[in-house]
């Protein structure tokens, strides 16, 4: 090679920093014995009933490809779906498309939305992907901090702070991940008028929604004058189990849905055709498993909350998602250094606050989507830890 190589590759991608979550789980592949509270990931497998759809849609040879928008049934039940759970009406043959994983729905609404240098609000502690992906469609990520005296829940005070005449996409994550928290009605009435006010469209990620422990979860769109400028994204991975199957979808305006699909034509296709019938599967015969999953959720939630709380790292209470996100800052340590040691000197991992913004120092992010025994050895492990921590910090 004649240049240095540093000129063959895109600066953009070069100057990206690796995902915080995944450059942390280097460290982890080299330790044995490690109870991981990292990933977010359902510890479950998949439903028989769901996956026993994918061997019969193989059986009766289903391993061609499907329409670029995915295959009418799914969508129709999608619809469906959307219209008696959240109340939004959905034409399921223009304004649904089926993606590979609710991530590809994300990089794809932001490379068919954004120009060069438009703005994008991104609440932070946010979920890693939303700011790179903008930063690879050519627009320009900006922060937006939440805090634990809100609950982690986004003001329009904190918006209107960085809202300026080049923003063009604000990102909402309701439950959130990493936080847990969500948002009610009246808050997002207040977030749909500062939308409106400012002409911004909306990328509404709703993947946990079926993990709300705490009331009913509000889909974005169906809040007044919200569906046009939404772009809504939901999945099949965490409220399924599904998340290996790679399995999401877009619903929205026919024009916004036709521009992604532009996209997706010419890189993925269509998700794979196995995954669109388990995911069917899913749809039409899913509550029952769902529901169980969830309170299992529910129940390991109270059980983190309180001990995390018990052994002094304070966390409020995340109504939804399946995380903890608990100070840290009794240990005097930053969040990288209490995850690493940790890791060191007791074998748990979990994730850096800092992994998912700025925002998110002084915290960690845990997991609880894990089997209650290793909730328990790892919460005994982490108290000793703490205590130990603290030791340090008085002598």
């Amino acid at each position: 090679m004649k240049k240095p190589m540093e000129e063959y590759l895109n600066p953009t991608i070069v100057n990206l920093p690796p995902s915080g979550i995944r450059r942390f789980f280097d460290l982890v592949a080299n330790t044995k014995g490690v109870i991981s509270l990292g990933v977010g990931e359902p510890d479950f497998i998949t439903p028989w009933h769901i996956r026993e759809a994918c061997f019969y849609a193989l059986e009766r040879g289903y391993t061609m490809y499907t329409s670029n928008f995915g295959t009418p049934e799914l969508r129709k039940e999608i619809a469906k779906y959307a219209a008696k759970r959240y109340h939004v009406e959905y034409e399921p043959l223009s304004e649904i498309l089926i993606t590979v994983g609710a991530s590809e729905a994300v990089d794809l609404a932001m490379r068919a939305m954004l120009r060069p240098g438009e703005e994008v609000l991104v609440p932070e502690p946010s979920y890693v992907s939303y700011a790179p992906t903008v930063t690879m469609a050519g627009g320009v990520p900006v922060g937006v901090p939440t805090y634990v005296k809100d609950d982690f829940q986004l003001t329009v005070e904190a918006l209107e702070q960085k809202v300026t005449g080049n923003t063009k996409m604000l990102v909402l994550c309701y439950p959130n991940n990493p936080t847990g928290a969500i948002m009610t009605r009246p808050e997002l009435e207040a977030i749909a008028q500062f939308a409106e006010k400012h002409d911004l469209l909306v990328l509404a990620d709703e993947i946990y929604a079926e993990l709300t422990y705490e009331g009913s979860h509000v889909s974005f769109p169906s809040i007044a004058g919200m569906k046009d400028r939404t772009i809504l994204i939901n999945g099949f991975s965490k409220s399924h189990a599904m998340t290996g199957w790679r399995v999401g979808y877009v619903c929205g305006n026919k024009e916004f849905v036709a521009q992604m699909t532009k996209i997706h034509q010419y890189t993925m296709l269509c998700a794979p055709i196995m995954g669109q019938m388990a995911a069917l599967e899913a749809l039409r015969n899913g509550e029952a498993e769902k529901e169980r999953m969830v309170d299992q959720y529910d129940q390991r939630r109270r059980f983190v909350v309180g001990r995390f709380n018990e052994m002094g790292l304070t966390c409020f209470n995340p109504r939804g998602a399946f995380y903890a996100f608990p100070s840290i800052s009794v240990t005097g340590l930053s969040s990288d250094a209490f995850c690493e040691k940790l890791l060191a000197e007791e074998k748990v991992a979990v994730v850096p606050g800092t992994a998912f913004g700025q925002s998110g120092e002084g915290f960690i992010r845990v997991s609880y989507a894990s089997s209650l025994a290793n909730l328990t050895a790892a919460m005994d492990k982490m108290e000793a830890f703490v205590k130990r921590c603290q030791k340090r910090q008085a002598s």
